[in-house]
Formats: structure tokens, sequence, C-alpha cells
């Protein structure tokens, strides 16, 4: 039957057993791996290519950090991938050669560049088949700090990634020292094997659910909660519990070390190359000065914390006193931390703070951000991380004048919901009161003591085009997180890959992301940057190509889509995107080569 469904006709079984005899005899489609054979180790850390003329190639091997091995894919024989260092206006030509026993594809994360190269299989080119060598041809438009990634299947889990740094074509003189800082896991687990397991058995890797008599939450939310059948510990699907996290490929107890001479300025390149994980990024006692975010320069901002989403990247500039520093990044939900040292003393280790307490999520997580009256940012929270009592109007304790039966009703209200938005199992949230709240720092950093970003802290170094958007949009961010289903507006992407979002060439529009679910979503827009719309001013509004969508919340940008051709847009929690949550944008007309010059 699965051979008839394929178009390939009917397979005796003494046929099947001589294909899979010469499949065998041939030594091709089976990995290495597979066929018992042993596997090289990969390098921890990443080597560096530069050049006009770079050569990567893909392989299987072997990969061990913390007392952790398994299988891994290495570019160039290490994980992370090489750091590919680039100069703004030159010509690049990238050679990638497949020696997987599967498609493979290398996705320029943030780069401007003809659609073709963007390496997204299905979309923008058929992806690299085993064996063969793909060349990426690409002038470099842009400077800052980006990444690269397989974008073929669930490889990115485990280890095809690395850095990508573009220096400015004119000298930069704000730093003294530059490092990269590239965040990731590592699990011996495959990653189909998660997959599975996050289907079959939600909040498997979970080991911070509340329990009935920890912390100080009351009683009748406790009911409420379980009423809505949600947890309210729900903040990431894989966490430490099989995750070691890695700074550079080096896991916490490998003594990473990033020298400095005191009175230099440092900067730290940043970038969430995880498949999975929020970072809460700190140097206790070291100011850190953000002066890009995404590879595009803001005003500078300093802060003592901030959360990276995903996909994202923030570069910073430090001048930390004389010792050792902990570089701490710590996992949003606190299952984890990585870890390196910022010292000024080869081979001193600085000593880490300790994992902080579980996140607990809030009303605000759940959609009701406007319940305390607030005009677009988040909810204060009172000590046990939760809503804002006193601003609810309910009389007395809050949760206890609330009808819970109504509640669990409006939490599923799709009258709520436009008409271009399905309704159907892959939909068990509607947002009741979404609010905007690109001032909110990020899950469990709103009570911390210290200066935290937030998006509204972001303004463009450099003044933006003044454009009106033309048009507005609203996408829905829509999932079933009991049956780990994700989608946008209610549907998978292999239900609309013949339907994609369509912008005419050159058009201005504002996009408005509503998001359905309890967990936050870092959405990413391949080939462009759009401006956050984050009260910055339309002129200062900070280009980004990923934004975080808060839980139960809305995040708006403000797109020119000048890049014609056709783009991924998907969701950057790798989980989520395979399980639907991505789509095709198409820019339309190709302009005449007079007019795109």
């Amino acid at each position: 039957m699965f051979s008839k469904q394929m178009g390939l006709g009917p397979v005796s079984r003494r046929n099947f057993m001589l294909g899979t005899a010469g499949v065998a005899a041939s030594g091709l489609a089976m990995p290495a791996w597979a066929r018992g054979e042993s596997l090289t180790h990969a390098a921890q850390g990443p080597g560096e290519v530069s050049g006009e003329r770079i050569a990567l190639t893909v392989d299987n091997h072997h990969f061990g950090v913390g007392g952790r091995k398994g299988h891994a894919i290495a570019v160039n024989g290490t994980v992370p991938g090489p750091l590919v260092r680039l100069r703004e206006g030159q010509n690049v030509r990238i050679d990638v050669t497949n020696n997987l026993a599967e498609d493979t594809s290398i996705h320029w994360h943030g780069l401007l560049l003809p659609f073709q190269f963007d390496g997204v299989p299905g979309v923008s080119f058929p992806g690299i088949k085993p064996g063969e060598t793909f060349t990426y041809e690409f002038p470099i438009r842009q400077s800052g700090t980006y990444w690269w990634h397989s974008h073929s299947g669930l490889q990115e889990q485990i280890g095809h990634y690395g850095p990508l740094v573009i220096e400015s074509a004119e000298p930069d003189p704000r730093y003294d020292r530059d490092y990269v800082v590239l965040l990731s896991e590592f699990t011996p687990r495959h990653p189909h094997e998660i997959a599975r397991l996050l289907k079959v058995g939600e909040h498997y890797f979970n080991y911070q659910m509340q329990s009935a008599t920890e912390g100080d939450m009351p009683a009748d939310e406790r009911l409420m909660w379980g009423g809505m059948r949600m947890n309210p510990r729900d903040i990431s699907d894989v966490t430490g519990a099989t995750y070691t996290f890695l700074l550079n490929g080096h896991g916490p107890m490998d003594g990473l070390e990033y020298l400095f001479t005191p009175g230099e300025r440092v900067r730290l390149r940043i970038i969430n190359g995880s498949a999975m994980t929020f970072f809460n990024i700190r140097i206790p006692g070291v100011p850190m000065t953000v002066i890009a975010a995404d590879g595009m320069d803001v005003s500078p901002v300093e802060v003592d914390e901030f959360q990276i989403g995903t996909a994202e990247t923030y570069d910073v500039i430090v001048t930390p006193p004389a010792g050792s520093h902990a570089l701490v990044a710590e996992a949003m939900d606190r299952s984890g931390m990585g870890l390196a040292s910022l010292t000024s003393h080869r081979g001193h280790r600085a000593t880490p703070p300790p994992l902080r307490e579980p996140v607990t999520l809030t009303m605000a997580d759940m959609g009701m951000g406007s319940m305390d009256g607030a005009s677009g940012g988040a909810m204060s929270h009172d000590a046990h991380g939760g809503m804002d009592h006193s601003g609810m109007n309910h009389g007395g304790d809050a949760m206890a004048g609330m009808d819970h039966r109504s509640m669990d009703h409006s939490m599923r209200d799709t009258s709520k919901l436009p008409p271009d938005v399905k309704v159907g199992p892959g939909l068990d949230m509607v947002s009741p009161m979404p609010m905007d709240r690109m001032d909110y720092p990020g899950l469990g950093l709103d009570t911390v003591p210290h200066r935290v970003l937030r998006y509204t802290d972001l303004k463009a170094a450099r003044m933006n085009p003044h454009r009106m958007p033309t048009r507005s949009m609203e996408i829905h961010l829509t999932g079933n997180m009991e049956r780990y289903m994700w989608s946008f507006d209610g549907r998978k992407f292999s239900a609309v890959t013949d339907d994609p979002i369509r912008f005419a060439y050159d058009e201005r529009v504002r996009v408005k992301l509503v998001n359905d679910t309890m967990m936050a979503h870092p959405i990413h827009l391949h080939g462009h940057f759009f401006e956050l719309v984050n009260g910055a001013g339309m002129m200062n509004q900070p280009l980004k190509h990923t934004v975080i969508v808060q839980p139960g919340s809305t995040a708006t940008f403000d797109v020119t889509a000048n890049e014609p051709g056709d783009w991924a847009f998907h969701c950057h929690l790798l989980y989520h995107m395979h399980a639907g949550m991505m789509q095709t944008v198409t820019v339309r007309p190709f302009p005449a080569p007079e007019d795109a010059a």
C-alpha cells in the first residue's frame, strides 16, 4: 500500500529484499554509523574560514560533552561548524559538500541575498543530495553578527550550525577585543525520538512541574489552572533534563575562557543557535552595553541582563575589571545553564551564581493581559510570580471572585478569531484579551532587581526611510499543546504550501502577530529585516529578523517587501517548525533590472 501511494506500484517481498540488498551493497544509502562502523570524534568549538572561496563539508561524527555522548552531524569536523568570517562589500562562493546519506542544506540566517541561495529545501531550492556539492554565491551587502544552520529535517539539533561574522567595510573603533559566544544545546537523544516523545507525552521533559503544595499560589488559582487543563510551569518543551547547554560547543564543566586585559573594551557577539532554548544572559557585577540586535546597530543601552530568544543575536560591549567573571547563559526555565569565564588570569575559573527558582506563568501569559487595566505593558506581579490582584477589580481576593467555568470558556471562545483562522483540533486556546508586550523583559525577568533589556529599549542607530504601511495583516500563532500541534492561523505548513503569504514587491505592510498559545515563540522572516513597532518612532524602529511573541500577547512589525522571491516564515523553535508552524512568503513581481539596481 505504501508504494502504491507513492506512485511506484506494488512491490513483492522478493523484489523488496533484492532492492534492499542492492542498496546495502552500494554502501550509499545507509550511513556508516548505522552499519556499525566507528565514527571519528567531532572537535569542540568552531574553527574559522574566510575569503572569497570557502569549502564546507557535512559529515556524520561522534560527539561528547559533559558525560553525554552521541551521534552528531559536524561541518568541517567540528561542533559547532566553523566561524564563517566575511567582509562587507565582498563576493563569496561557498561550496557545501554533503557526505551524509540524506539531503542537507545550509541557510544563512539573517543575510540579505538572492532567494535561491537562502537554503530552504522546498521553498527556495531543492536541497543538497547525498554526495553532491552545491555552490552558494552572493554579494555581502551588510555587516554584523549572524549564524548559519541546516534547514533540512532536524539536523540543526545534532550539530549542523555555526557562527557567521561580517566585518564592516569601515574600521569599527568601539572595541579593542572581539569574541563570538554561540549558544546551543547537545543531547545524545536522536531528534526524531525527541519529536516522538513530545507528541506522545505532554511535558515529557519537564521535571519542574508545580506540586500540590509547592509555592504560594492560592488554591483557587491552582484549581483554575487545573480546570483549564493547563500547566503554569510549561515554559520550555525540551529542558536541561536531556540537554547540556553549550557555549561555542563547550559544556559548563569544560572551563571555556575569554581572556581580556583590564581596561579593554570587549565585544561579545552573542548568538542563540539553539534548537529550543531561550537563554538569560548576565555577567554578575559587569554591566553590558547593547550595541546591536540581530546584526543591526542600535543606540547603545546599558543593562545587567537580557533574554535572547532562539535565533536572535545581540552584540554587547563590556569593560570588566581585573579578575574572573562568570558569563552565564541560564535557560529560561532555569533547568540548567551554559557557562564560561571572562577572565584576566588564564586558567582561573569564575564562580557561577546558583540557578534561580523555576518560572511560573501568569494570567497575562494566558492572553488576559488587559485585566489589570494597563495600556499595553506587562502586568505587575506579586511575590509568587502571579498577577496583580489589586488591579483586577474583582473585590477582595481577585481569583476567589472569578468564575472558573466562564474563564475556561473564554479561553476557547473561537468567535474572537478572524474568519481566516481555521478552528479544529490544532487549536486549543484563544487569547481573550491579548496585549502588546514589547516592554516585557521576558518570562521570569520581570521581578529581578536589576536592569533588563526590553524591546522598547531598542532604537535603530541609523534612521530608517519614512514610509507609512499601505496594508495591514494579522497572523495568529496557534497550537494544541496536548497533541503537540503547531501552526499559523490553525493551518500546518503542509496544508498551505500552495497558498503562501503574498506581498507585492516594494509594498510596505504592517504585520500583527497574535499569540494564541501559552508559549513564547521566536518568529523569523527570511531574506528581510522588519521594523519592530515598539514606540521608538517610525524612523527609529529597530531592524530585526526575529521577534519574540510573548505568550498570550501580540507583537507588531512593519516590513517593506523589497527582496523578491520565495522566503520561509516560521517559529524558530525547531520542533514547532517541524510540527507545522511555518509558512512561505512570496514577493512578486520581480523588478526589472533597471529598477532593482
